[in-house]
Protein backbone atom coordinates (compact mmCIF):
# COMPACT_ATOMS: atom_id res chain seq x y z
CA UNK A 1 0.00 0.00 0.00
CA UNK A 2 1.39 3.60 -0.65
CA UNK A 3 1.41 6.43 1.68
CA UNK A 4 1.88 9.90 1.45
CA UNK A 5 5.50 11.34 2.41
CA UNK A 6 5.59 12.50 6.12
CA UNK A 7 5.89 16.31 6.38
CA UNK A 8 6.07 18.88 8.98
CA UNK A 9 3.46 21.16 7.24
CA UNK A 10 -0.06 22.17 6.78
CA UNK A 11 -1.89 22.55 3.41
CA UNK A 12 0.02 21.17 0.67
CA UNK A 13 -0.74 24.01 -1.39
CA UNK A 14 0.40 26.34 1.39
CA UNK A 15 3.56 25.70 1.98
CA UNK A 16 5.54 28.28 -0.36
CA UNK A 17 3.59 31.08 1.19
CA UNK A 18 4.29 29.82 4.91
CA UNK A 19 7.91 29.24 3.75
CA UNK A 20 7.70 33.19 2.63
CA UNK A 21 6.15 34.43 6.37
CA UNK A 22 8.76 32.21 8.53
CA UNK A 23 11.57 33.48 6.78
CA UNK A 24 10.63 37.48 6.76
CA UNK A 25 9.91 36.83 10.83
CA UNK A 26 13.83 34.83 10.92
CA UNK A 27 15.86 37.75 8.56
CA UNK A 28 14.29 40.91 9.01
CA UNK A 29 16.67 42.53 6.38
CA UNK A 30 13.78 40.75 4.48
CA UNK A 31 10.26 41.35 3.03
CA UNK A 32 7.57 40.20 0.91
CA UNK A 33 4.79 41.80 -0.84
CA UNK A 34 1.51 41.16 0.29
CA UNK A 35 -0.03 39.24 -2.66
CA UNK A 36 -0.48 35.75 -1.65
CA UNK A 37 -1.49 33.63 -3.04
CA UNK A 38 -0.67 34.60 -6.70
CA UNK A 39 2.32 36.95 -6.05
CA UNK A 40 5.36 35.65 -3.65
CA UNK A 41 7.82 37.83 -3.92
CA UNK A 42 10.80 38.43 -1.32
CA UNK A 43 12.62 41.58 -1.70
CA UNK A 44 15.67 43.46 0.17
CA UNK A 45 13.67 45.92 3.17
CA UNK A 46 16.07 48.88 2.39
CA UNK A 47 15.13 48.81 -1.28
CA UNK A 48 12.63 50.27 -3.20
CA UNK A 49 12.01 51.04 -6.73
CA UNK A 50 11.31 54.61 -6.65
CA UNK A 51 14.86 55.29 -5.32
CA UNK A 52 16.89 52.67 -5.75
CA UNK A 53 20.17 54.55 -7.39
CA UNK A 54 21.81 51.23 -8.07
CA UNK A 55 20.81 47.99 -10.84
CA UNK A 56 18.46 45.65 -9.49
CA UNK A 57 19.66 41.90 -9.68
CA UNK A 58 16.55 39.45 -9.68
CA UNK A 59 16.13 35.97 -9.69
CA UNK A 60 13.97 33.01 -8.99
CA UNK A 61 12.15 30.10 -10.04
CA UNK A 62 10.06 27.04 -8.77
CA UNK A 63 10.08 26.39 -4.81
CA UNK A 64 11.64 23.58 -3.73
CA UNK A 65 15.23 24.33 -3.95
CA UNK A 66 15.93 26.03 -0.56
CA UNK A 67 17.28 28.26 0.31
CA UNK A 68 17.67 29.16 -3.43
CA UNK A 69 16.19 31.79 -4.05
CA UNK A 70 15.10 33.83 -1.04
CA UNK A 71 18.05 33.14 0.70
CA UNK A 72 20.04 34.86 -1.20
CA UNK A 73 18.36 38.32 -0.89
CA UNK A 74 20.73 41.01 0.28
CA UNK A 75 22.53 43.56 0.14
CA UNK A 76 25.53 42.36 -1.97
CA UNK A 77 23.56 39.66 -3.91
CA UNK A 78 19.98 39.59 -5.30
CA UNK A 79 17.73 42.19 -4.86
CA UNK A 80 14.75 40.24 -5.00
CA UNK A 81 13.53 36.45 -5.68
CA UNK A 82 10.48 35.72 -7.40
CA UNK A 83 8.98 32.13 -5.57
CA UNK A 84 6.86 29.85 -7.64
CA UNK A 85 4.89 26.64 -6.77
CA UNK A 86 7.32 24.01 -5.57
CA UNK A 87 9.30 23.18 -9.06
CA UNK A 88 6.92 25.23 -11.00
CA UNK A 89 8.29 28.64 -12.59
CA UNK A 90 6.68 31.42 -11.31
CA UNK A 91 3.43 33.72 -12.92
CA UNK A 92 4.44 37.17 -15.50
CA UNK A 93 2.20 38.97 -12.50
CA UNK A 94 4.48 37.90 -9.86
CA UNK A 95 7.75 38.49 -11.74
CA UNK A 96 6.55 42.04 -12.77
CA UNK A 97 5.19 42.95 -9.31
CA UNK A 98 9.14 42.00 -8.04
CA UNK A 99 10.31 44.61 -11.11
CA UNK A 100 8.42 47.20 -10.22
CA UNK A 101 8.85 46.71 -6.49
CA UNK A 102 12.79 47.04 -6.68
CA UNK A 103 13.87 48.63 -10.09
CA UNK A 104 15.00 52.27 -10.44
CA UNK A 105 16.13 54.48 -13.34
CA UNK A 106 19.63 52.17 -13.03
CA UNK A 107 17.53 48.95 -14.44
CA UNK A 108 17.69 45.42 -13.61
CA UNK A 109 19.19 41.83 -14.30
CA UNK A 110 17.25 39.34 -14.22
CA UNK A 111 19.20 35.85 -13.89
CA UNK A 112 17.12 32.90 -14.91
CA UNK A 113 18.23 29.30 -14.99
CA UNK A 114 17.79 27.32 -18.20
CA UNK A 115 14.56 25.78 -18.21
CA UNK A 116 11.91 26.28 -20.81
CA UNK A 117 8.91 27.39 -18.36
CA UNK A 118 11.50 30.38 -16.55
CA UNK A 119 12.75 31.67 -20.13
CA UNK A 120 8.90 32.22 -21.30
CA UNK A 121 7.88 33.30 -18.07
CA UNK A 122 11.11 36.00 -17.18
CA UNK A 123 11.16 36.68 -20.70
CA UNK A 124 7.43 37.93 -21.04
CA UNK A 125 7.80 39.94 -17.88
CA UNK A 126 10.60 41.40 -19.45
CA UNK A 127 8.92 42.51 -22.34
CA UNK A 128 6.08 43.39 -20.96
CA UNK A 129 8.32 45.61 -18.00
CA UNK A 130 10.25 47.06 -21.08
CA UNK A 131 7.02 48.18 -22.40
CA UNK A 132 6.19 49.96 -18.80
CA UNK A 133 9.69 51.86 -19.51
CA UNK A 134 12.05 49.78 -17.33
CA UNK A 135 15.28 49.08 -18.72
CA UNK A 136 15.82 45.09 -18.82
CA UNK A 137 18.40 42.52 -19.12
CA UNK A 138 18.77 38.81 -19.07
CA UNK A 139 21.16 35.79 -18.18
CA UNK A 140 20.14 32.55 -18.68
CA UNK A 141 22.40 30.18 -17.21
CA UNK A 142 22.77 26.42 -18.09
CA UNK A 143 25.56 24.91 -16.24
CA UNK A 144 24.74 21.24 -16.35
CA UNK A 145 27.45 19.56 -17.39
CA UNK A 146 25.36 15.61 -16.85
CA UNK A 147 24.25 15.51 -20.32
CA UNK A 148 26.71 15.32 -23.74
CA UNK A 149 26.02 18.05 -26.12
CA UNK A 150 23.90 19.03 -28.48
CA UNK A 151 20.93 19.39 -26.31
CA UNK A 152 18.22 20.20 -29.14
CA UNK A 153 16.73 23.76 -28.03
CA UNK A 154 16.00 22.54 -24.67
CA UNK A 155 19.88 23.21 -23.44
CA UNK A 156 21.61 22.58 -20.57
CA UNK A 157 19.59 22.99 -17.43
CA UNK A 158 20.26 25.25 -14.76
CA UNK A 159 21.90 24.17 -11.20
CA UNK A 160 23.70 25.09 -8.46
CA UNK A 161 26.61 27.09 -10.38
CA UNK A 162 23.50 29.48 -10.86
CA UNK A 163 24.55 30.60 -7.13
CA UNK A 164 28.02 32.16 -8.05
CA UNK A 165 26.22 33.81 -10.54
CA UNK A 166 23.72 35.75 -8.13
CA UNK A 167 27.10 36.43 -5.87
CA UNK A 168 29.30 38.10 -8.80
CA UNK A 169 25.90 39.95 -10.17
CA UNK A 170 24.95 41.12 -6.75
CA UNK A 171 28.47 42.36 -6.08
CA UNK A 172 29.11 43.94 -9.12
CA UNK A 173 25.62 46.07 -8.64
CA UNK A 174 26.51 46.59 -5.03
CA UNK A 175 29.80 48.51 -6.71
CA UNK A 176 27.45 50.49 -8.99
CA UNK A 177 28.06 49.63 -12.35
CA UNK A 178 25.71 50.12 -15.05
CA UNK A 179 22.83 47.55 -16.20
CA UNK A 180 25.32 46.81 -19.34
CA UNK A 181 28.14 46.34 -17.51
CA UNK A 182 26.48 44.15 -14.51
CA UNK A 183 25.21 41.44 -17.38
CA UNK A 184 28.29 41.26 -18.92
CA UNK A 185 30.08 40.14 -15.47
CA UNK A 186 27.35 37.62 -14.60
CA UNK A 187 27.03 36.40 -18.53
CA UNK A 188 31.07 36.17 -17.88
CA UNK A 189 30.59 34.05 -14.36
CA UNK A 190 27.49 31.74 -15.89
CA UNK A 191 30.11 30.63 -19.05
CA UNK A 192 32.90 29.66 -16.40
CA UNK A 193 30.79 27.38 -14.32
CA UNK A 194 29.90 23.56 -14.10
CA UNK A 195 27.68 21.35 -12.45
CA UNK A 196 26.68 17.51 -11.99
CA UNK A 197 24.74 16.19 -9.27
CA UNK A 198 24.03 12.34 -7.93
CA UNK A 199 21.22 11.09 -5.71
CA UNK A 200 20.67 8.51 -3.28
CA UNK A 201 16.84 9.08 -3.06
CA UNK A 202 14.38 10.62 -5.29
CA UNK A 203 12.58 13.88 -3.37
CA UNK A 204 8.80 13.90 -2.53
CA UNK A 205 6.60 16.94 -3.51
CA UNK A 206 4.24 17.78 -0.50
CA UNK A 207 1.13 15.84 0.14
CA UNK A 208 2.36 13.44 -2.63
CA UNK A 209 3.31 10.07 -2.24
CA UNK A 210 6.91 9.02 -2.69
CA UNK A 211 8.58 7.36 -5.24
CA UNK A 212 10.33 4.48 -5.18
CA UNK A 213 12.33 4.44 -8.30
CA UNK A 214 15.20 4.67 -6.79
CA UNK A 215 16.24 0.80 -4.85
CA UNK A 216 18.08 0.73 -1.95
CA UNK A 217 21.30 0.03 -3.27
CA UNK A 218 21.23 2.26 -6.64
CA UNK A 219 22.37 6.23 -6.92
CA UNK A 220 21.38 8.36 -9.80
CA UNK A 221 23.96 10.31 -11.98
CA UNK A 222 23.33 13.54 -13.66
CA UNK A 223 20.31 14.40 -12.40
CA UNK A 224 18.49 17.85 -12.52
CA UNK A 225 17.03 19.48 -9.39
CA UNK A 226 12.85 18.85 -9.80
CA UNK A 227 13.18 15.04 -9.42
CA UNK A 228 13.54 13.94 -13.41
CA UNK A 229 15.09 10.74 -13.66
CA UNK A 230 19.29 10.88 -14.19
CA UNK A 231 21.20 10.32 -16.93
CA UNK A 232 22.61 6.83 -15.44
CA UNK A 233 21.92 4.26 -12.69
CA UNK A 234 24.53 2.40 -10.55
CA UNK A 235 25.09 1.08 -7.41
CA UNK A 236 26.00 3.48 -4.77
CA UNK A 237 30.50 3.22 -4.76
CA UNK A 238 32.31 5.09 -2.14
CA UNK A 239 32.33 8.86 -2.32
CA UNK A 240 35.59 9.47 -3.90
CA UNK A 241 35.06 7.52 -6.41
CA UNK A 242 31.34 9.37 -7.58
CA UNK A 243 33.52 12.63 -6.90
CA UNK A 244 36.13 11.51 -9.51
CA UNK A 245 33.47 10.31 -11.92
CA UNK A 246 31.45 14.11 -11.63
CA UNK A 247 35.07 15.70 -11.87
CA UNK A 248 35.95 14.55 -14.65
CA UNK A 249 32.71 14.90 -16.44
CA UNK A 250 32.42 18.50 -15.41
CA UNK A 251 36.49 18.81 -16.90
CA UNK A 252 36.25 16.41 -19.69
CA UNK A 253 38.05 18.18 -22.73
CA UNK A 254 36.01 16.40 -25.12
CA UNK A 255 32.91 17.89 -24.44
CA UNK A 256 34.61 21.28 -23.12
CA UNK A 257 31.63 22.49 -21.08
CA UNK A 258 33.84 24.97 -18.91
CA UNK A 259 36.85 26.52 -20.42
CA UNK A 260 39.05 25.61 -17.46
CA UNK A 261 42.46 23.72 -18.14
CA UNK A 262 45.04 22.69 -16.27
CA UNK A 263 47.11 25.81 -14.74
CA UNK A 264 43.16 27.31 -13.96
CA UNK A 265 42.25 28.54 -10.71
CA UNK A 266 38.54 27.82 -9.50
CA UNK A 267 36.63 27.44 -6.73
CA UNK A 268 34.19 24.74 -5.96
CA UNK A 269 31.21 24.24 -4.52
CA UNK A 270 29.80 20.99 -2.63
CA UNK A 271 25.89 21.77 -2.73
CA UNK A 272 23.97 19.35 -0.50
CA UNK A 273 20.38 18.33 -2.46
CA UNK A 274 18.01 18.35 0.61
CA UNK A 275 18.67 15.14 3.06
CA UNK A 276 22.37 14.91 2.90
CA UNK A 277 24.35 15.22 6.24
CA UNK A 278 27.24 18.31 6.15
CA UNK A 279 29.23 15.30 7.46
CA UNK A 280 28.88 13.34 3.91
CA UNK A 281 28.91 16.98 2.30
CA UNK A 282 32.34 17.40 3.78
CA UNK A 283 33.54 14.47 3.06
CA UNK A 284 33.11 14.90 -0.49
CA UNK A 285 34.91 18.76 -0.25
CA UNK A 286 37.74 16.65 1.28
CA UNK A 287 38.10 14.37 -1.65
CA UNK A 288 37.80 16.90 -4.35
CA UNK A 289 39.97 19.26 -3.57
CA UNK A 290 43.09 17.14 -3.66
CA UNK A 291 41.79 15.44 -6.88
CA UNK A 292 41.17 19.09 -8.83
CA UNK A 293 44.85 19.58 -7.49
CA UNK A 294 46.97 16.62 -7.87
CA UNK A 295 44.85 15.32 -10.89
CA UNK A 296 43.81 17.92 -13.03
CA UNK A 297 46.52 20.42 -12.23
CA UNK A 298 44.08 22.90 -11.14
CA UNK A 299 44.43 25.79 -8.27
CA UNK A 300 41.78 25.47 -5.93
CA UNK A 301 41.22 29.38 -4.44
CA UNK A 302 37.60 28.82 -2.58
CA UNK A 303 35.79 25.84 -1.33
CA UNK A 304 32.02 26.47 -0.60
CA UNK A 305 30.16 23.35 1.34
CA UNK A 306 26.72 23.43 2.21
CA UNK A 307 22.87 23.54 1.07
CA UNK A 308 22.39 26.06 -1.71
CA UNK A 309 20.53 25.29 -4.39
CA UNK A 310 18.19 21.71 -2.90
CA UNK A 311 16.16 19.06 -4.64
CA UNK A 312 13.18 19.16 -1.49
CA UNK A 313 13.99 15.77 0.69
CA UNK A 314 16.49 14.45 -1.77
CA UNK A 315 19.99 12.64 -0.57
CA UNK A 316 22.86 13.83 -2.75
CA UNK A 317 24.58 16.50 -3.50
CA UNK A 318 25.99 18.33 -6.78
CA UNK A 319 29.33 19.46 -7.61
CA UNK A 320 30.54 22.72 -9.25
CA UNK A 321 33.38 24.02 -10.38
CA UNK A 322 33.89 27.53 -11.67
CA UNK A 323 37.10 29.29 -12.79
CA UNK A 324 37.95 32.14 -11.37
CA UNK A 325 40.74 35.40 -12.02
CA UNK A 326 41.51 37.79 -9.60
CA UNK A 327 38.47 40.29 -10.44
CA UNK A 328 35.93 36.97 -9.84
CA UNK A 329 37.35 36.29 -6.96
CA UNK A 330 37.04 40.14 -5.70
CA UNK A 331 33.21 39.55 -6.68
CA UNK A 332 32.81 36.15 -4.70
CA UNK A 333 34.76 37.65 -1.64
CA UNK A 334 32.79 40.91 -1.44
CA UNK A 335 30.33 41.49 1.75
CA UNK A 336 26.84 40.18 1.38
CA UNK A 337 24.19 40.77 3.77
CA UNK A 338 22.30 37.50 2.03
CA UNK A 339 21.43 35.18 4.68
CA UNK A 340 22.27 31.93 3.30
CA UNK A 341 25.63 33.04 1.38
CA UNK A 342 26.31 32.77 4.45
CA UNK A 343 26.22 35.79 6.24
CA UNK A 344 23.96 37.34 9.80
CA UNK A 345 21.70 40.00 9.18
CA UNK A 346 21.59 43.38 10.87
CA UNK A 347 19.12 45.97 11.56
CA UNK A 348 15.96 47.33 13.21
CA UNK A 349 12.85 45.08 12.16
CA UNK A 350 10.96 46.54 9.53
CA UNK A 351 7.37 45.80 8.44
CA UNK A 352 7.34 42.03 7.17
CA UNK A 353 5.33 42.54 4.06
CA UNK A 354 4.39 45.63 2.00
CA UNK A 355 1.89 46.01 -0.85
CA UNK A 356 1.90 44.98 -4.16
CA UNK A 357 1.80 47.94 -6.76
CA UNK A 358 -0.63 47.73 -8.84
CA UNK A 359 -0.87 49.32 -12.55
CA UNK A 360 -2.58 51.91 -13.42
CA UNK A 361 -3.90 50.11 -16.28
CA UNK A 362 -5.42 47.12 -14.26
CA UNK A 363 -7.86 49.67 -12.97
CA UNK A 364 -9.46 49.56 -16.59
CA UNK A 365 -9.18 45.93 -16.78
CA UNK A 366 -11.35 45.30 -13.23
CA UNK A 367 -14.18 47.73 -14.60
CA UNK A 368 -14.30 45.13 -18.03
CA UNK A 369 -14.46 42.34 -15.55
CA UNK A 370 -17.52 44.05 -13.73
CA UNK A 371 -19.15 44.75 -16.75
CA UNK A 372 -18.68 41.01 -18.19
CA UNK A 373 -20.68 40.15 -15.02
CA UNK A 374 -23.71 42.11 -15.95
CA UNK A 375 -24.27 39.69 -18.71
CA UNK A 376 -27.62 37.74 -17.77
CA UNK A 377 -28.45 36.10 -20.71
CA UNK A 378 -26.87 33.80 -22.92
CA UNK A 379 -26.84 33.22 -26.70
CA UNK A 380 -26.72 30.02 -28.20
CA UNK A 381 -23.38 30.62 -29.08
CA UNK A 382 -22.59 31.58 -25.54
CA UNK A 383 -24.69 28.38 -24.01
CA UNK A 384 -22.53 25.96 -26.45
CA UNK A 385 -19.15 27.55 -25.56
CA UNK A 386 -20.24 27.50 -21.63
CA UNK A 387 -20.69 23.69 -22.25
CA UNK A 388 -17.50 23.11 -23.85
CA UNK A 389 -15.88 24.90 -20.88
CA UNK A 390 -17.39 23.03 -18.19
CA UNK A 391 -16.89 19.26 -19.75
CA UNK A 392 -13.05 20.36 -20.67
CA UNK A 393 -12.22 21.76 -17.22
CA UNK A 394 -13.84 19.03 -15.78
CA UNK A 395 -11.97 16.33 -18.01
CA UNK A 396 -8.73 17.30 -16.70
CA UNK A 397 -9.69 17.53 -13.06
CA UNK A 398 -10.88 13.97 -13.50
CA UNK A 399 -7.55 12.95 -14.96
CA UNK A 400 -5.55 14.84 -12.43
CA UNK A 401 -3.64 11.71 -10.57
CA UNK A 402 -3.14 9.38 -14.21
CA UNK A 403 -1.42 13.03 -15.46
CA UNK A 404 0.67 12.99 -12.40
CA UNK A 405 1.72 9.63 -12.91
CA UNK A 406 2.44 10.13 -16.22
CA UNK A 407 4.74 12.75 -15.57
CA UNK A 408 6.22 11.27 -12.35
CA UNK A 409 7.93 8.63 -14.93
CA UNK A 410 8.95 11.47 -18.04
CA UNK A 411 9.07 14.75 -15.85
CA UNK A 412 8.35 16.44 -12.28
CA UNK A 413 5.50 14.44 -11.55
CA UNK A 414 3.51 17.93 -11.54
CA UNK A 415 1.34 17.79 -14.44
CA UNK A 416 -1.97 16.95 -13.68
CA UNK A 417 -1.76 19.01 -10.47
CA UNK A 418 -0.52 22.36 -12.72
CA UNK A 419 -3.67 21.69 -14.99
CA UNK A 420 -5.79 20.47 -12.32
CA UNK A 421 -5.15 24.15 -10.93
CA UNK A 422 -5.44 25.98 -13.90
CA UNK A 423 -9.38 23.87 -14.69
CA UNK A 424 -10.59 24.66 -11.13
CA UNK A 425 -9.63 28.13 -11.82
CA UNK A 426 -11.52 28.24 -15.16
CA UNK A 427 -14.60 27.28 -13.84
CA UNK A 428 -14.73 29.53 -10.55
CA UNK A 429 -14.34 32.30 -13.10
CA UNK A 430 -16.36 31.45 -15.66
CA UNK A 431 -19.08 31.65 -13.35
CA UNK A 432 -18.09 34.77 -12.47
CA UNK A 433 -17.01 36.66 -14.98
CA UNK A 434 -16.53 35.12 -18.38
CA UNK A 435 -18.50 37.09 -21.33
CA UNK A 436 -19.83 33.66 -22.85
CA UNK A 437 -21.62 35.48 -25.41
CA UNK A 438 -18.40 37.18 -26.73
CA UNK A 439 -16.35 34.04 -27.93
CA UNK A 440 -12.68 35.90 -28.47
CA UNK A 441 -13.14 38.26 -24.69
CA UNK A 442 -13.82 34.84 -23.33
CA UNK A 443 -10.62 33.02 -24.96
CA UNK A 444 -8.58 35.56 -23.50
CA UNK A 445 -9.87 35.44 -20.14
CA UNK A 446 -9.31 32.00 -20.11
CA UNK A 447 -5.51 33.01 -21.00
CA UNK A 448 -5.90 35.69 -17.91
CA UNK A 449 -7.14 32.97 -15.24
CA UNK A 450 -4.42 30.33 -16.20
CA UNK A 451 -1.92 33.08 -16.64
CA UNK A 452 -2.60 33.67 -12.78
CA UNK A 453 -2.83 30.49 -11.05
CA UNK A 454 -0.95 27.83 -13.56
CA UNK A 455 2.80 28.62 -14.14
CA UNK A 456 5.30 26.71 -15.60
CA UNK A 457 6.18 25.73 -18.65
CA UNK A 458 2.41 24.46 -19.47
CA UNK A 459 0.63 27.73 -17.95
CA UNK A 460 2.62 30.28 -19.99
CA UNK A 461 1.92 28.11 -23.38
CA UNK A 462 -1.39 28.00 -22.54
CA UNK A 463 -1.53 31.91 -21.76
CA UNK A 464 0.33 31.91 -25.39
CA UNK A 465 -2.15 29.41 -26.82
CA UNK A 466 -5.26 31.45 -25.63
CA UNK A 467 -3.82 35.16 -26.58
CA UNK A 468 -2.91 34.09 -30.12
CA UNK A 469 -6.57 32.81 -30.59
CA UNK A 470 -8.36 35.90 -29.11
CA UNK A 471 -5.91 37.66 -31.77
CA UNK A 472 -7.58 35.95 -34.52
CA UNK A 473 -11.29 35.54 -32.98
CA UNK A 474 -11.51 39.13 -31.82
CA UNK A 475 -12.32 40.72 -35.21
CA UNK A 476 -15.97 39.15 -34.99
CA UNK A 477 -18.30 38.90 -31.92
CA UNK A 478 -20.28 35.57 -33.87
CA UNK A 479 -17.51 32.85 -34.73
CA UNK A 480 -17.91 30.68 -37.51
CA UNK A 481 -16.02 27.18 -37.78
CA UNK A 482 -13.63 28.26 -40.25
CA UNK A 483 -12.67 30.80 -37.52
CA UNK A 484 -12.32 28.14 -34.96
CA UNK A 485 -9.65 26.30 -37.46
CA UNK A 486 -7.86 29.22 -38.10
CA UNK A 487 -7.57 29.96 -34.48
CA UNK A 488 -6.09 27.05 -33.23
CA UNK A 489 -4.14 27.42 -36.26
CA UNK A 490 -2.52 30.73 -35.05
CA UNK A 491 -2.46 28.87 -31.43
CA UNK A 492 -0.30 26.11 -32.54
CA UNK A 493 2.18 28.62 -34.50
CA UNK A 494 2.51 30.85 -31.57
CA UNK A 495 3.03 28.14 -29.28
CA UNK A 496 5.81 26.40 -32.00
CA UNK A 497 7.61 30.00 -31.89
CA UNK A 498 7.61 30.60 -28.01
CA UNK A 499 8.19 27.27 -27.03
CA UNK A 500 10.44 26.21 -30.06
CA UNK A 501 8.45 22.89 -30.61
CA UNK A 502 6.94 21.24 -33.68
CA UNK A 503 5.89 18.26 -34.72
CA UNK A 504 7.50 15.02 -33.14
CA UNK A 505 9.01 16.99 -30.69
CA UNK A 506 6.77 15.10 -27.47
CA UNK A 507 4.49 18.22 -26.61
CA UNK A 508 1.46 19.28 -26.43
CA UNK A 509 1.29 20.65 -30.13
CA UNK A 510 1.60 16.15 -31.03
CA UNK A 511 -2.22 16.62 -30.01
CA UNK A 512 -2.83 19.91 -31.23
CA UNK A 513 -1.67 19.88 -35.38
CA UNK A 514 -2.96 16.84 -36.08
CA UNK A 515 -6.76 18.08 -34.59
CA UNK A 516 -5.57 21.29 -36.51
CA UNK A 517 -5.20 19.53 -40.09
CA UNK A 518 -8.30 17.24 -39.66
CA UNK A 519 -10.43 20.34 -38.59
CA UNK A 520 -9.32 22.21 -41.86
CA UNK A 521 -9.78 19.50 -43.81
CA UNK A 522 -13.22 18.30 -42.96
CA UNK A 523 -14.91 21.92 -42.97
CA UNK A 524 -13.38 22.37 -46.61
CA UNK A 525 -14.75 19.37 -47.41
CA UNK A 526 -18.49 20.24 -46.31
CA UNK A 527 -19.04 18.62 -43.44
CA UNK A 528 -20.77 20.18 -40.42
CA UNK A 529 -19.01 21.85 -37.89
CA UNK A 530 -19.45 18.91 -34.97
CA UNK A 531 -18.88 16.14 -36.84
CA UNK A 532 -15.47 18.52 -37.83
CA UNK A 533 -14.94 18.84 -34.46
CA UNK A 534 -15.30 15.31 -33.49
CA UNK A 535 -13.23 13.90 -36.14
CA UNK A 536 -10.60 16.47 -35.24
CA UNK A 537 -10.96 15.48 -31.49
CA UNK A 538 -10.10 11.60 -32.35
CA UNK A 539 -6.79 13.04 -34.52
CA UNK A 540 -5.84 14.98 -31.13
CA UNK A 541 -6.02 11.68 -29.26
CA UNK A 542 -3.98 9.30 -31.52
CA UNK A 543 -1.56 12.04 -31.74
CA UNK A 544 -0.87 12.01 -28.22
CA UNK A 545 -1.04 8.41 -27.97
CA UNK A 546 1.87 8.46 -30.84
CA UNK A 547 4.03 10.52 -28.54
CA UNK A 548 4.96 7.09 -26.74
CA UNK A 549 6.87 6.71 -29.94
CA UNK A 550 9.23 10.00 -30.28
CA UNK A 551 12.19 10.68 -28.64
CA UNK A 552 11.34 14.07 -26.37
CA UNK A 553 13.31 16.78 -27.56
CA UNK A 554 11.71 19.74 -25.81
CA UNK A 555 10.92 20.04 -22.29
CA UNK A 556 12.02 18.23 -19.22
CA UNK A 557 11.38 14.69 -21.12
CA UNK A 558 14.34 15.76 -23.23
CA UNK A 559 16.56 14.89 -20.26
CA UNK A 560 15.02 11.38 -19.84
CA UNK A 561 16.25 7.96 -21.56
CA UNK A 562 14.37 6.82 -24.70
CA UNK A 563 14.33 3.52 -22.67
CA UNK A 564 11.86 5.56 -19.75
CA UNK A 565 9.97 7.34 -22.40
CA UNK A 566 8.60 3.84 -25.02
CA UNK A 567 5.83 3.30 -22.39
CA UNK A 568 4.33 6.51 -21.39
CA UNK A 569 2.78 9.09 -23.37
CA UNK A 570 3.26 12.63 -23.11
CA UNK A 571 1.33 13.63 -20.60
CA UNK A 572 0.95 17.18 -21.45
CA UNK A 573 -0.49 16.13 -25.38
CA UNK A 574 -2.67 13.59 -23.40
CA UNK A 575 -4.24 16.34 -21.53
CA UNK A 576 -4.64 18.62 -24.09
CA UNK A 577 -6.17 15.93 -26.12
CA UNK A 578 -8.47 14.63 -23.19
CA UNK A 579 -9.81 18.29 -22.58
CA UNK A 580 -10.32 18.82 -26.42
CA UNK A 581 -12.67 15.70 -27.04
CA UNK A 582 -14.02 16.10 -23.97
CA UNK A 583 -15.26 19.72 -25.56
CA UNK A 584 -16.36 18.01 -28.97
CA UNK A 585 -18.54 15.67 -27.02
CA UNK A 586 -20.08 18.31 -24.73
CA UNK A 587 -20.75 19.93 -28.36
CA UNK A 588 -21.98 17.56 -29.98
CA UNK A 589 -24.71 15.72 -27.06
CA UNK A 590 -25.72 19.67 -27.08
CA UNK A 591 -26.46 19.67 -30.02
CA UNK A 592 -28.43 16.35 -30.80
CA UNK A 593 -30.02 17.63 -27.83
CA UNK A 594 -31.19 21.00 -28.93
CA UNK A 595 -32.25 18.89 -32.16
CA UNK A 596 -34.63 16.47 -30.81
Amino acid sequence: MSYKAKKLINDPNAVVTEFIEGLVETYPGLQYLDGFPQIKVVLRADVSGETYDKVAVISGGGSGHEPAHAGFVGEGMLTAAICGDVFTSPPVDSILAGIRAVTGPMGCLLIVKNYTGDRLNFGLAAEQAKSEGYKIEMVIVGDDCALPPPRGIAGRRGLAGTIFVHKVAGSAAASGLSLAEVAAEAKHASEWVGTMGVALSVCTLPGEIPSDRLGPQAMELGLGIHGEPGAAISEVPPVDIVVSHVLKQILSTETQYVPINRGSRVVLMINGLGATPLMELMIAAGKAVPQLQLEHGLAVDRVYTGSFMTSLDMAGFSISVMKVDPAMLMRLDAPTKAPSWPVGAEGDRPPAKIPVSVPASRSKIIAEVDAFNNLKELNEQGSTLECAIEAAANEIINLKEKLNDWDSKVGDGDCGSTMFRGATAVLEDMRKCYPLNDAAETVNEIGATIGRVMGGTSGILYVIFCKAAYASLKASPLITSMQWAKALESSIAAVSKYGGAAAGFRTMLDAFIPASAVLKERIDAGDDPVTAFLLSSEAALSGAESTKHMQAQAGRSSYVSPDMLASVPDPGAMAAAAWYRAAALAVEKKMRHSKS
